[in-house]
């Protein structure tokens, strides 16, 4: 249940890193509202899984998700460059989460 809380807060980082983009210095209100929705739920959602789950890993593995799926975003929806390097170094991070799950 932890594991799933993880990978829910993970998603939430997403959420708030989207909406950071169109915040406009706080000004836009729904998506500043999107924006604070989202980082509550998502911290707290680290809070519960790092109960179980060692804090360190519980870390690496929220930001992980977070990265990865911001990057995601970016390159779908944002026309940013999905360049093989780039993907090589998102594989990376994929591969480091799964083993931290692995040893965890």
């Amino acid at each position: 249940m932890a594991w799933l809380l993880l990978i829910l807060g993970g998603l939430f980082e997403v959420g708030f890193t989207t909406c950071l983009r169109f915040v406009d210095g706080f000004r836009n209100i729904p998506w500043t509202l999107g924006f604070l929705g989202s980082v509550t739920l998502s911290m707290s959602l680290l809070e519960l899984a790092a109960r179980q789950i060692p804090l360190g890993t519980a870390y690496a593995v929220w930001t992980g998700i977070g990265a990865i799926g911001t990057v995601m975003i970016g390159v779908l929806f944002f026309g940013e460059a999905a360049t093989p390097l780039r993907l090589v170094l998102l594989t990376a991070i994929v591969l480091c989460i799964a083993g931290l799950k692995l040893i965890g």
